[in-house]
């Protein structure tokens, strides 16, 4: 049999590690059960369906009907950049506060791919800011700076 979709193989393949991933680093977690949930139930079947998934989609690009694809080059400037956009939120988190680090994650990782404009950019992370903040600080009172450490009190 002949790989007619590679692009769809590879997203199968890499399905099936991370949920193979997820589901044996759960296992040394307590799984509890359905009614009284344990700190390894939730990755343990995400896991188990991220294979499951997995499998359907690697699956699926042996099919006759499968579009003729190959995998793109890989280009590790854009990982790079989106992975130090990350990295850059992280640093930036205890400083400068959530605000700002939300802010410069989303201009960086934008700044990876020429579909976006700057102007579509700062209405994403208008709205990622305003999400972001009503989940994480209003929903569930996580406690972090929202501001720039020389501008609190």
């Amino acid at each position: 049999m002949k790989i007619r979709n590679q692009r769809d193989f590879g997203a199968g393949v890499m399905y099936m590690v991370i949920g193979l991933f997820f589901t044996i680093v759960a296992r040394n977690y307590p799984m509890g059960t359905a009614a009284k949930m344990g700190p390894g139930y939730f990755p343990f079947y995400l896991g188990i369906f991220m294979i499951l998934l997995g499998l359907l989609v690697a699956v699926k690009a042996f099919n006759a009907k499968a579009a003729i694809e190959s995998i793109p080059k890989f280009n590790w400037k854009i990982i790079a950049q989106i992975t130090g956009a990350v990295v850059l939120y992280g640093l930036l988190l205890p400083r400068m506060g959530f605000l700002v680090a939300v802010v410069v994650l989303v201009f960086v990782s934008a700044s990876a791919s020429k579909e976006f404009t700057w102007k579509g950019t700062a209405i994403n992370a208008a709205f990622l800011v305003t999400f972001t903040y009503s989940v994480f600080v209003v929903g569930l009172k996580l406690q972090f700076p929202l501001l720039p450490v020389f501008l609190q009190q």
